[in-house]
């Protein structure tokens, strides 16, 4: 069992990565820093991640030693992306616009173009559309076992892969919906998964 300091150095290290992820836009676009409102809830929500990790709540087995060799610190996989949950801070200031069939923000978005510019915060490039995204061979397929919040989900709709979000948690997707939804959450339950990727 990790010892409880090395596990807050873990989460600490995981909070700087992510710190590193939401710096790199800053000056390239202010408005999208300036809209995620405070910084440490970021923070607080990786710690509340790893914490979790460490019980097992996130239902993946198995595990693994964070420095190879040490054998000093084991964490359950899975163990979610710091990149993928600035992702998802960063969509979640887009909460209640509307959606628009291709639309690319700031004041509508489509699914597909949510994910895109959320992922691009964080400096990772996605394809433009949802079945784009589900073809696309970057990040990692991980099983729908091992789902953490960041991931990005491509969910088959009318046609194979027609819809993407980033999951959020507790069985939820965030993902700008279609006409008449403002973006925002809906039960993962609703959809027939496609796959999942995981970008580090």
């Amino acid at each position: 069992m990790a010892h409880p300091i090395r596990r807050g150095l873990i989460a600490a290290a995981l909070v700087a990565g992510a710190s590193v992820g939401l710096a790199a836009p800053a000056a390239a676009q202010p408005d999208i820093v300036g809209s995620i409102s405070n910084a440490a809830d970021l923070t607080d929500s990786l710690a509340d991640v790893v914490s979790s990790v460490g019980s097992g709540s996130s239902g993946g087995t198995g595990s693994a030693s964070l420095f190879a060799g040490s054998g000093e610190i084991a964490i359950p996989l899975p163990i979610p992306s710091p990149r993928g949950l600035a992702a998802l801070a960063a969509a979640t200031t887009q909460t209640g616009k509307p959606y628009l069939w291709g639309g690319n923000g700031p004041d509508a978005w489509d699914c597909s173009g949510l994910v895109q510019w959320a992922f691009r915060t964080v400096g990772i490039n996605l394809p433009r559309t949802s079945q784009e995204m589900a073809r696309f061979t970057g990040g990692m397929l991980v099983p729908l076992s091992v789902l953490q919040p960041g991931d990005v989900i491509t969910m088959d709709t009318y046609d194979i892969a027609g819809h993407v979000g980033i999951y959020a948690g507790n069985g939820m997707v965030f993902n700008a919906y279609g006409t008449g939804v403002p973006t925002g959450l809906r039960p993962l339950s609703d959809f027939t998964i496609h796959n999942v990727r995981r970008f580090f």
